[in-house]
């Protein structure tokens, strides 16, 4: 079929076949489809949507696209988690080697920061010497001698979706929840997973802010990931404030080194951890129910055995092999550091997340352009949470920028992020729900 029929299709409102949207992304990947056709299909997407079994669909043929991992020699199960992103999310870090240490395989490929949020791959790239993009021998050999490997997308991931991201990105067909899910969930299925937990976010600082857009994608990509035969299960968590203490990318690596060390843990942040491993370990058959899942995902942050599963991870990729012990030894550091203080007696009543990781690129920690150098060094730490009780003169964070204007115009930024109120704000929920998928046959 021509890719117009395709297109015209999907435009009215049909529902495409199987065998249609996998020419239309076959064309895709070998250049039969040109560019301008592939941005059609998109906002005919768009604004037309797809049903489920349209999702998964296109996911298998994205997938299909490229090379496929297989993981056979492996002695336990593959496991992985994928977060939408926000401020102060470094959940990664610590969770990929807590699985390992739990008998697990994590081969994690994660991404750069997208618009206000950070980048797994950003942080891990402030370690001297980590190799973030290794060759498919070395991603295979870290991955089988340490049980956790994070990396970032290879050229032969998937193509079909790299491309039509590209695209995507310049016709604002970003946020659709078809697209958005196969793009995710097609690199994952290639990765050669048996279990994936989503941790979707919802909040000021997400780009899904309201919980009834993070229940429609959670929905959509526990439902399309099992009907891909990927058995995930999708959290809802919220984003109304950084997860961490820290925001940037050395400070956020920092901040997981103290976390797995048990010198400071954040407790929202060790929440979301615990919840997110234990879903891993049950889907993997490494824990028989949550509770017996969360002790065990436990253990292994407090008795040491994550911690170590990380340093190996970091040696294995190039990183320093005293890193855990020394970190702020290796860690780039940003010249001048500001502190911000409460100017009054309250409580944090909220704070406009997004505006942090703002203020964030601001500094340089993140990107205008998608070919932008990132100052690994700046960013935020020891910020207050919502509901924090300040008194005046007390913390209100602490800015690492690379020059004396830069620091105050992020102290400003960040002090305009914070509201605080005599009375203390009400609790809010952390994890709004849990959503597991339906199976579509194929």
């Amino acid at each position: 079929m021509l890719p117009q029929e395709i297109i015209r299709r999907k435009r009215d409102g049909e529902i495409l076949k199987p065998e249609e949207i996998s020419e239309f992304i076959q064309g895709l990947t070998d250049g039969r489809v040109t560019e301008g056709q592939a941005a059609a299909f998109a906002m005919s997407v768009f604004f037309r949507g797809m049903k489920s079994p349209e999702t998964v669909a296109l996911t298998l043929a994205m997938m299909r696209s490229g090379t496929q991992l297989s993981w056979q020699e492996l002695d336990g199960p593959v496991l992985d988690k994928h977060s939408t992103g926000g401020i102060g999310d470094n959940v990664s870090l610590m969770l990929a080697p807590a699985i390992a240490a739990c008998g697990g395989y994590v081969p994690m490929i994660s991404g750069r920061g997208l618009g206000h949020t950070g980048g797994t791959l950003d942080k891990l790239d402030s370690i001297p010497g980590y190799i973030s993009q290794p060759d498919n021998e070395l991603f295979r050999k870290v991955v089988r001698e340490t049980g956790a490997a994070i990396i970032g997308q290879t050229a032969d991931l998937a193509p079909a979706d790299k491309r039509l991201y590209a695209i995507r990105d310049v016709t604002a067909t970003v946020e659709s929840i078809p697209l958005i899910t196969a793009s995710i969930l097609s690199k994952k299925l290639a990765a050669g997973l048996q279990g994936l937990v989503m941790d979707v976010k919802t909040g000021n600082g997400a780009f899904m802010p309201t919980l009834e857009g993070a229940q429609e994608l959670a929905t959509s990509l526990a439902d399309v990931a099992n009907g891909a035969g990927l058995r995930t299960v999708a959290l809802i968590t919220d984003m109304d404030q950084p997860l961490a203490s820290a925001a940037g990318n050395a400070v956020e690596v920092l901040n997981a080194v103290e976390y797995l060390t048990g010198a400071h843990r954040d407790e929202r942040l060790h929440e979301v951890v615990i919840a997110l491993g234990a879903e891993m370990l049950v889907i993997g058959g490494l824990a028989k129910d949550s509770s017996e899942a969360r002790k065990r995902i436990t253990r292994s942050i407090e008795d040491g055995s994550a911690l170590e599963r990380f340093q190996r991870m970091i040696t294995a990729l190039g990183g320093p092999h005293d890193f855990v012990e020394r970190p702020a030894t290796y860690l780039p550091v940003a010249p001048v550091q500001t502190a911000l203080k409460a100017d009054k007696d309250g409580f944090v009543n909220s704070i406009a997340t997004r505006d942090i990781g703002m203020a964030v690129v601001a500094m340089g920690g993140g990107r205008t352009r998608a070919d932008d150098a990132i100052d690994h060094a700046v960013g935020f730490s020891r910020l207050a949470g919502v509901g924090a009780h300040l008194k005046t003169g007390d913390l209100i964070g602490l800015v690492h920028a690379r020059t004396n204007s830069a620091a105050e115009l992020a102290a400003d930024m960040l002090a305009q992020a914070y509201t605080i109120t005599p009375q203390a704000p009400p609790v809010r929920l952390l994890i709004h729900a849990v959503q597991s998928g339906k199976s579509y046959s194929q």
